[in-house]
């Protein structure tokens, strides 16, 4: 994909801005971690990611498609690209790096592990009631 004009959060097209851009739209990564397996149709997809509302996730979809990671299958849902996969390979060291980061934190300190905690990666504590969802 040939990147042109700006891009969220930066004055350039350059390429690491515009796939940063991407990446950190909400719900992008979750979508992108989910077809990990192979294809899923748009309902597993959407219960893979905690019900993420039907716009964002075709808007996601979307984008992703016009990117290149993501190819509608018939019969199948969507699936990953080679480049899709390309993009998983690239961030597998990051998810290694995340989990030993996750893991190395001490319980006594807060910091890493409240950040992990609650962004859902840490089960709760033995006896720590759990934040109630709302819709």
């Amino acid at each position: 994909m040939a990147v042109q004009g700006r891009v969220r959060g930066s004055r350039t097209g350059r390429p690491i801005m515009a796939a940063l851009d991407l990446l950190g739209r909400r719900w992008m990564l979750r979508v992108l971690w989910e077809l990990r397996d192979g294809p899923r149709t748009f309902r597993v997809l959407r219960d893979g990611c905690d019900a993420v509302s039907p716009s964002v996730l075709n808007t996601r979809l979307a984008e992703m498609r016009a990117a290149g990671l993501v190819e509608a299958r018939v019969d199948e849902g969507y699936a990953l690209t080679p480049e899709g996969e390309r993009l998983l390979e690239a961030l597998a060291p990051l998810h290694a790096w995340a989990r030993r980061w996750a893991a190395a934190a001490p319980a006594s300190t807060g910091t890493r592990r409240s950040y992990v905690a609650a962004a859902g990666a840490a089960p709760p504590r033995r006896g720590a009631r759990r934040p109630s969802r709302s819709r």
